[in-house]
């Protein structure tokens, strides 16, 4: 029996968005300060996909500089309509929604490139949805009832979208003013369907952790009023323990397959004890069936289950992607992103000054800034994991570093670095909780290059490194430290919508600098 199975995008892909062009689905993730935008993937099947490209490729469609953590791009939505696709999502400036530039950019080949961003004036609140019904365009989102209210009450609306001109007309239509109980809190993730005799209007409400929901609604008339599912929420795992193997689901669309099948798919979390969610929100999906014209989500079990059998559509693998990049290629591979928007004037890595490496500059921005630093990383995928790198690296001044990163934010993030320290070449591990450093280990260490190791198992992590010696010789390994709890690292502790990266980095601190890292390669592998 063909197998689906869950997380379909495991790490850091929430906000899932998917549709489907003849015999292809195309599917689409949030990003918030990360860079490039929008990650694009591809399946012919549903339980297979591969990622062919971004959205939000160049500076000019993405300006991310001095974004905080889990502020910039929110749950974009794709469609395709008559030849071209769309994608339109919300860029977040400030920690009170005031300031979102809802927009949209289209293509004719989702690998790219997509256009410029068409700004949506007038356009308030997140999560916003492109629905083409009868020869219009209209623009769905959420907004406070009150432009200065500061609570989670949200409302969703719809009005007619000029495409070319990025402008609204007519008349704005409240569609609900509450998800599926009164005063739902954070009624968002909203998606419109025509389907059959009705318009069905699907919601997330109760926030995007423990309380996440999906809830729906239909009407025979586009504008409403919206009758409630007596069902609803349709899907939550709000009932079901904090330790239970996945929690937080919500945020769902829904898609039909060329064959008449139906899926939804949703974002969730797996927690690594209790509350800790180190992963952040992945990509799931769960079959739909039709009753009484409702959709029913995983009607057998109610819950995502790690598998189900797969849609009813020939079965398509793609080429896995290396557990071991090499850096031979003059592009960043597609799992690995940068922080923020890089500057074009002074971008923070190479692939062509020594080619078959990555060189990180030491930039003077710190992964602590709301800037771009010299980091380039790729999403922890797995409760346990191991990573790898080569490193050369010859300090020329007090404050440069470099070395390897577990990164959930500016003020949560953990650095495994090499450095000069009092003229003194050093290797330390620093913890940052909460804007606060620890230096819990350091120790001297002359090497130009070695290997650096990071190992978790669960929440408890080894931080490792072996010496290189001119010679090449690679002499054993040493611990410099172990038994580091990464349960602080969190996005529950953390407060934070995005999941854990690593990667490598470096930096002068502040300081002007000639100096650089390069990466012979990169490892990450599940244990």
């Amino acid at each position: 029996m063909k197998t689906l199975h869950n997380p379909i995008l495991p790490g850091f892909y929430p906000d899932p968005s998917v549709c489907r062009v003849g015999e292809d689905y195309y599917l689409a993730t949030s990003t918030f300060e990360y860079f490039p935008g929008v990650p694009v993937f591809h399946s012919r099947d549903l339980a297979h996909w591969h990622q062919i490209g971004y959205c939000l490729t160049r500076p000019s469609q993405l300006p991310l500089d001095g974004t905080a953590p889990s502020k910039g791009i929110y749950a974009p939505t794709i469609r395709y309509h008559e030849g071209t696709f769309y994608m339109v999502t919300t860029l977040v400036q400030d920690e009170n929604y005031w300031n979102n530039i809802n927009f949209f950019v289209t293509a004719k080949n989702p690998a790219g490139p997509w256009s410029e961003p068409t700004v949506i004036e007038g356009a308030q609140g997140i999560d916003p949805t492109l629905f083409f019904d009868s020869g219009k365009v209209y623009y769905l989102g959420n907004m406070r009832p009150e432009p200065e209210s500061t609570g989670s009450s949200r409302y969703i609306w719809l009005q007619e979208l000029d495409v070319q001109s990025g402008k609204l007309l007519g008349e704005r239509h409240i569609l609900r003013t509450d998800g599926a109980v009164y005063n739902a809190s954070a009624p968002e993730g909203p998606h419109l369907y025509h389907i059959g005799e009705y318009y069905y209007l699907m919601i997330a409400e109760g926030g995007t952790s423990m309380n996440h929901a999906v809830s729906i609604f239909r009407s025979h008339s586009l504008t409403g009023p919206y009758e409630v599912n007596p069902r609803n929420p349709i899907f939550t795992h709000r009932n079901f323990s904090r330790k239970s193997e996945i929690n937080s689901t919500g945020h769902a669309d829904l898609i039909e397959t060329q064959n008449g099948e139906w899926w939804a798919f949703m974002l969730a979390s797996r927690p690594d004890g209790g509350a800790f969610r180190r992963l952040g929100r992945e990509t799931y999906a769960v079959p739909v069936i039709w009753e009484d014209e409702w959709p029913v989500f995983s009607p057998d079990t109610g819950r995502i289950e790690f598998s189900f059998p797969a849609p009813n559509l020939p079965e398509h693998h793609w080429p896995s992607l290396p557990a071991c990049e090499q850096f031979d290629t003059p592009t960043l591979p597609y799992p690995f992103s940068l922080l923020r928007t890089p500057s074009a004037e002074f971008p923070p890595y190479s692939l062509k000054d020594r080619p078959g490496f990555l060189r990180l500059f030491c930039c003077p921005q710190t992964l602590s800034e709301y800037h771009c630093p010299a980091f380039i990383g790729r999403r922890q995928q797995h409760l346990s994991f191991c990573v790898q790198t080569r490193m050369e690296f010859k300090p020329a001044q007090e404050g440069e570093w470099a070395g390897l990163v577990i990164l959930m934010s500016a003020g949560y993030h953990l650095r495994f670095e090499t450095g000069l320290l009092e003229g003194e070449k050093q290797i330390r591990l620093i913890q940052r909780v909460s804007g606060q450093e620890t230096v819990t280990v350091q120790l001297p260490c002359q090497s130009k290059e070695m290997l650096l190791r990071i190992e978790s198992a669960g929440t408890d992590c080894t931080f490792s490194f072996a010496i290189i010696g001119e010679d090449g010789f690679v002499q054993p390994w040493n611990v410099l430290a172990e038994n580091i709890c990464l349960s602080p690292y969190s996005v529950s502790e953390a407060n934070r919508f995005t999941g854990t990266f690593l990667g490598m980095y470096a930096t002068s601190n502040g300081k002007i600098s000639q100096s650089f890292a390069d990466f012979d390669w990169f490892e990450y592998q599940e244990i």
